[in-house]
């Protein structure tokens, strides 16, 4: 699968391991998952953030906004322009750091309903993913199930992260986004939610630092002689 190559390239990318997701069967009994994989790659999740980012358009440009200007004012720290910025230039500009704090506070209050309902579409996706895993160990007839940091080698069909995949889709193929009221994510939620951004933010620069350099490559290519 594309996508989980790109997951793998881009948990490489933040220090982390995420098995492939080939066509699985156990071995032996012993099989290994990833649920980080399962949740990311899940249709209901793919969906619900679509839908938040379209339902809170307007607050993600506004952020976006906030974050140019906030680049604005850190590069207004560099006074000597060596693209660093040292503890004597933040301790010259008090009023520049008051301001960059300012903006982290409104960027937090912000996004914090967004933050919210994401996190209330994973915790229902993890509430599933126990009975998810369960029809797929029952079926393959499971003894032991590993994840991919434990295991220094394991065969490509031992890897039911794709099986998990395919039983949550279908036995929860879309999630809510909008939290009852005074609603709060768990830990474990928070925590998978944080990883999620994690993942995804890897992926993009990845994806990234990809175009710009088949850009340069496109630029850097002579050009074709015309034929007569």
């Amino acid at each position: 699968m594309k996508l989980a190559k790109a997951i793998l390239a881009g948990a490489t990318i933040l220090g982390a391991t995420l098995a492939t997701v080939p066509a699985a069967a156990q071995v032996n009994g012993i099989a290994i998952s990833n649920p980080e994989a399962v949740i990311l790659q899940s249709a209901a999740r793919q969906a619900a953030y679509q839908q938040i980012s379209q339902q809170y358009q307007a607050q993600i440009q506004q952020i976006n906004t906030i974050r140019q200007e906030s680049s604005q004012l850190e590069r207004s720290l560099d006074t000597n322009s060596d693209n660093q910025v040292s503890d004597a230039e933040i301790q010259a500009n008090p009023t520049v750091v008051a301001q960059l704090q300012q903006k982290e506070q409104q960027i937090a209050q912000i996004y914090q309903p967004i933050q919210l309902a994401q996190a209330y579409a994973i915790e229902q996706l993890v509430a599933d993913y126990q009975n998810a895993q369960n029809q797929v160990i029952q079926q393959k007839k499971i003894q032991m199930l590993l994840s991919p940091d434990v295991v220094q080698y394991a065969p490509d069909s031992a890897n039911v992260t794709e099986d998990i995949l395919k039983v949550l889709d279908q036995r929860m193929p879309t999630v809510q986004t909008a939290p009852p009221a005074n609603w709060q994510p768990s830990r474990q939620t928070v925590a998978l939610q944080q990883r999620v951004q994690q993942i995804m933010l890897g992926l993009a620069q990845q994806q990234a630092m990809q175009a710009a350099q088949q850009q340069g490559q496109q630029q850097q290519a002579p050009a074709q002689p015309s034929g007569r």
